[in-house]
């Protein structure tokens, strides 16, 4: 089992959780997040007055799958995050030991 982040930009979650439903994944965890890459922040007016944004707005969107799933739901975040500029985001995937769903005690991918 694997655990997919991925840090997109918040215009972009409609299209990644309609993306997601295509392919039969219902479970995400969203996270609001501020942080800078390359984009290094940018500069906004205010009322006339010039303001440096460090921390560019965020989503995490987290997804636990089986093996088998991550490429296609890497591939299908890709194709609806992607804008081809600066700042599209990042995505991790990470071995998940156990999963264990609460209701019911069932471990392992039947958790999922």
């Amino acid at each position: 089992m694997k655990l997919i982040t991925a840090i997109i930009r918040p215009h972009k979650l409609e299209d990644v959780r309609s993306n997601l439903d295509k392919i039969g994944i219902s479970g995400i965890s969203i996270t609001e997040i501020k942080g800078y890459g390359k984009q290094k922040g940018h500069i906004e007016n205010y009322r006339g007055n010039e303001y440096l944004i460090d921390y560019i707005p965020k989503l995490k969107v987290e997804i636990a799958v089986n093996d088998c799933d991550v490429q296609k739901v890497v591939d299908s975040i890709i194709e609806a995050a992607k804008t081809g500029q600066t700042g599209d985001g990042k995505i991790f995937i990470k071995n998940l030991e156990e999963v264990i769903r609460i209701r019911t005690n069932e471990r392992g991918e039947k958790a999922l």
